[in-house]
């Protein structure tokens, strides 16, 4: 059975928020829990992300801005191949991060690395904690489809976003858009394996 991994950012997603609608709206959903909400250290949140992977068979990810870069940190390990596919909404720039909030999160580096599952950014263009350079330049490294919403905000409570009917269309999207590109990807392989055969 497949999992949607609910996962918040810095200081969690308060009541109200859209990923705490989205746990009371789907069953099949769980909140990723952190032992630390306010001053996150990668390696601790990192541990609490791949224990929840452990307990699912498959999972897709829905994750808000600090929890994207989690997410993307993720790409190198092992537990990775449990994810099905990431929504990853308002990321969060670590520079603009830590300027907001200083000596308070240790996250390392900006995760720079292609993501190993598919993946669907969604951005605004007046967000506080990433521009729509920054935004598209993100995209474009985890190699993300890019889903920019116009002058939104942070896509949280402050910017008016409670429940989001809206999330979970994306998500269907992200669904159907891995379901087909496993299609062609299976299709070609069949091709390939055929013309292999007919040349033997």
């Amino acid at each position: 059975m497949c999992t949607t991994l609910i996962v918040p950012g810095l200081n969690g997603s308060d009541e109200g928020h859209w990923q705490r609608h989205w746990l009371l709206d789907d069953p099949d959903s769980q909140l990723v829990d952190q032992d630390n909400w306010q001053c996150p250290v990668l390696e601790d949140w990192l541990d609490c992300l791949e224990a929840a992977l452990e307990t699912v068979e498959s999972a897709y990810v829905v994750a808000h801005s600090l929890g994207c870069l989690l997410v993307a940190n993720m790409a190198s390990r092992p537990s990775a191949a449990k994810i099905k596919g990431a929504l990853l909404v308002a990321p969060a720039h670590l520079d603009r991060v830590e300027a907001m909030h200083p000596c308070i999160v240790r996250f390392g580096a900006f995760p720079l690395q292609p993501l190993a599952f598919p993946s669907l950014v969604v951005g605004s263009m007046n967000d506080p904690y990433m521009d729509c350079e920054e935004l598209a330049h993100s995209a474009s490294l985890w190699g993300s489809d890019l889903i920019n919403l116009g002058a939104v905000g942070h896509i949280n409570i402050a910017s008016g976003y409670g429940r989001w009917p809206e999330g979970y269309a994306l998500l269907e999207r992200l669904k159907a858009d891995g379901a087909s590109a496993k299609a062609v990807a299976g299709s070609r392989l069949r091709r390939l394996t055929a013309l292999g055969e007919a040349h033997f």
